[in-house]
């Protein structure tokens, strides 16, 4: 066993934490707009963040990126566009059908392309081996996981319009949002596929004196900094459409912009530590430590939706499907762990 397999998969762990907590401050936001939030998120924690720390901590990292051949960069860059246009649709889904149901349903979709692309491309010979098998046998878990809590949004739906005497209308927006939580969840894992397929831009940080945990971060500079542009865009879009640009000047803004860098902080410290906890776990970094990151990630937003009143309303046969939903992934993430040991 990696002598840092445990050490990489608590860093994981951490990351899942953070992860699973970063959309929190959204809820509380009063005098923004989504796309204010998002665009004040989106430039500290996919641009400012991972610049600083890349410029910072990599020696000569313009003479890095001129040093690899253009594929290597245009990898991890395309990964991170696409990803980008599945950030902006998962920032959506959490006003539509909350924070807990939004992480289930798109990192339980995410996960399995997320963990086994990277198996398969970089080591398909231990796909039938003891850790490539638990790998396996641990997806399964997870996917009757979100069947359940699948049905137990339906149901939430249903009986919260009930109580409201307006069925017609959340029914609605249940639907549009679970095709938004599909749609995010095909292409959610393309960051982690951009770090996976960034081997030798890390390898070119080697060669110029760069740490091997500091090397994450040139190779995160690119995926986030694709990732931000459809972000952009989109945020722009609607500041000009809703008009909201103003609002960065009314009063109660030092407010807003706190829970936004909350955000921000939160979310890049996540994707930043996954990416050291990857690194210590060595060799299944991206398979099997991708899939601790979704499922921690899951249960901590399904705590603080039970905290914050998602379910509130539901009746006892609900919260036990999502209580079993909660079991079958902790399952997956036993199953998962237990590789560890291989």
């Amino acid at each position: 066993m990696n002598n840092h397999f445990l050490l990489g998969m608590s860093v994981i762990f951490l990351s899942g934490l953070l992860n699973g907590t970063f959309a929190m401050p959204m809820k509380y936001s009063r005098g923004w707009k989504w796309e204010n939030l998002w665009l004040v998120f989106s430039v500290v924690g996919m641009i400012f963040v991972p610049w600083a720390l890349a410029i910072t901590l990599v020696p000569g990292l313009l003479h890095v990126y001129s040093s690899v051949a253009l594929r290597a960069l245009l990898l991890p860059m395309a990964f991170g566009l696409v990803w980008g246009f599945a950030q902006v649709t998962f920032g959506i889904s959490f006003r539509v059908v909350g924070v807990a149901l939004s992480f289930a349903v798109v990192s339980g979709l995410g996960s399995l392309s997320g963990s086994l692309v990277p198996l398969l491309a970089f080591h398909s010979e231990e796909l039938f081996r003891p850790r490539g098998i638990l790998l396996l046998l641990s997806i399964p878990f997870l996917m009757v996981g979100l069947i359940l809590y699948a049905f137990a949004g339906l149901r939430r739906e249903k009986e919260q319009a009930t109580q409201a005497s307006d069925a017609a209308g959340p029914k609605s927006s249940f639907a549009a949002g679970m095709a938004l939580c599909i749609f995010t969840g095909i292409f959610a894992s393309s960051f982690n596929l951009g770090f996976a397929f960034g081997g030798d831009v890390i390898s070119a940080c080697l060669r110029h004196g760069a740490g091997r945990l500091s090397s994450n971060y040139a190779v995160w500079t690119l995926v986030l900094g694709a990732g931000f542009i459809p972000n952009l865009v989109y945020c722009v879009y609607l500041l000009i459409r809703n008009r909201s640009a103003r609002l960065y000047g009314k009063s109660g803004w030092p407010r807003e912009a706190l829970l936004a860098l909350a955000m921000a902080f939160m979310w890049i410290g996540a994707v930043l530590i996954y990416g050291i906890g990857a690194t210590l776990v060595g060799t299944f970094g991206t398979s099997m430590g991708y899939m601790l990151f979704v499922a921690t990630s899951i249960l901590l937003a399904n705590a603080f939706g039970l905290m914050t009143g998602e379910w509130k309303g539901t009746s006892p046969r609900t919260r036990k499907l999502l209580f079993a939903a909660v079991a079958f992934i902790l399952i997956a993430i036993i199953v998962l762990n237990l590789g560890g040991l291989f």
